[in-house]
């Protein structure tokens, strides 16, 4: 690993389009639209793990409310969470290139970035967001750059053993969850809810800290995923799918094809099937349409159906991925929970208008933020601190 890399074989494709950060802007908000409704509801972060997220049914309730708010969760949960890790492994591939074109070492300083990526992330879980991804990617992101250093057999075969381990693990956990399936629901703890709608910043932040090792679950858990996740990341930007050619073009548009082909119907399946089906939605159909979608942007940035204020939009919040990561999440917390405005306790019941309405008023602040910082500077704040530290 600590030969250089003059004579490994680099992808040197031309006229990239403005689409990965155009991709990374869309991750962003749409993690967003499946994380606003853990800031939004009961118990918040400790909800997640009892159930106190479940989406309404829209069948046996098919409200307007109801059908806009299982459209809205059913469209994100999951799907941009494994777009942005597609994206990551896509970054940890050009940054590879990069250091073979100039003749250096790899991953030689590499582990640096990840640690100061993992230590962003253990700050982020303690003083913001328990459901952190960052910290998941830093240690995924280490394995993953040994890897790049190795044949393209090695990789293929790390990629494919990690999403057939996977895959078992879901199988099994929804077997498990079948199988317990119909007993009544525990519902959100009141301690927790009385912790997230009228506790200190203080005592949210101890709750963290003696909750680690559950809280920080979902990452182990779905390490092979990531692992997988990646290197397909990888793949298709050796492949040339984000650049402005031909074969890019082909590339997007049967990624379109078959995530949204096969995507649809099996997230739609596994949505109907109820709860004992959503690690198998979330973690398993969910990263198929991520596909569908990365393809289907494409295609509308090629044919420019997307209007250009949105694409300006979207591209300011990606080149600021990490600042706008971290804001969205500060800026929920500090407008749903007791010690900041408390609109969590303050609409609850009330229906889910105000949580959609809640994430498009932090998505246009991001947007705009991102875009009147990107004026002056040539990377957000975070990007910048990372730069500092690093260099």
């Amino acid at each position: 690993m600590a030969d250089t890399l003059t004579t490994v074989p680099v992808s040197r494709t031309s006229a990239r389009l403005p689409l990965l950060d155009v991709l990374r802007g869309a991750a962003i908000l749409g993690t967003l639209m499946t994380n606003v409704w853990i800031f939004a509801s009961p118990g918040s972060e400790w909800a997640v793990l009892q159930g106190g997220l479940t989406t309404p049914d829209p069948v046996a309730d098919p409200t307007v409310a109801n059908i806009a708010e299982s459209v809205f969760r059913f469209l994100a949960d999951g799907k941009f969470l494994a777009l942005l890790t597609v994206l990551f492994g896509v970054g940890l591939a050009i940054q590879y290139d990069s250091a073979a074109r100039r003749g250096e070492p790899w991953p030689g300083r590499y582990p640096r970035r990840a640690a100061f990526l993992f230590v962003e992330g253990t700050v982020h879980f303690v003083l913001v967001f328990a459901w952190d991804v960052l910290m998941g990617y830093a240690v995924t992101a280490l394995l993953v750059a040994w890897l790049l250093a190795r044949s393209e057999k090695v990789r293929r075969r790390a990629m494919w053993t990690a999403a057939a381990v996977h895959l078992a693990l879901l199988a099994l956990l929804t077997l498990a969850a079948l199988s317990t399936a119909g007993g009544p629901s525990k519902g959100p703890d009141p301690a927790a809810v009385e912790l997230y709608a009228r506790g200190s910043y203080g005592e949210q932040i101890a709750f963290r800290l003696e909750n680690l090792a559950v809280l920080r679950i979902e990452p182990v858990f779905s390490f092979a995923l990531l692992v997988f996740l990646f290197l397909l990341g990888v793949r298709l930007h050796r492949a040339g799918a984000f650049t402005d050619t031909g074969a890019g073009r082909r590339i997007r548009a049967r990624m379109a094809a078959w995530g949204l082909g096969l995507g649809l119907p099996l997230n739609a399946a596994t949505a109907l099937g109820g709860d004992a089906f959503f690690l198998l939605g979330r973690y398993g159909a969910a990263p198929l349409l991520a596909v569908g979608y990365m393809g289907l942007i494409g295609i509308a940035l090629d044919r420019l159906w997307i209007p250009r204020p949105v694409t300006t939009a979207l591209g300011s919040i990606g080149r600021t991925a990490l600042t706008c990561y971290v804001a969205q999440n500060l800026l929920c917390m500090l407008l749903c929970y007791g010690f900041g405005l408390g609109l969590a306790a303050e609409f609850a019941g009330t229906g889910p208008w105000w949580v959609m309405g809640l994430w498009a008023g932090v998505g246009l602040t991001l947007a705009a933020g991102s875009w009147l910082w990107l004026r002056r500077f040539d990377r957000g704040p975070l990007e910048s601190v990372q730069r500092f530290v690093l260099r």
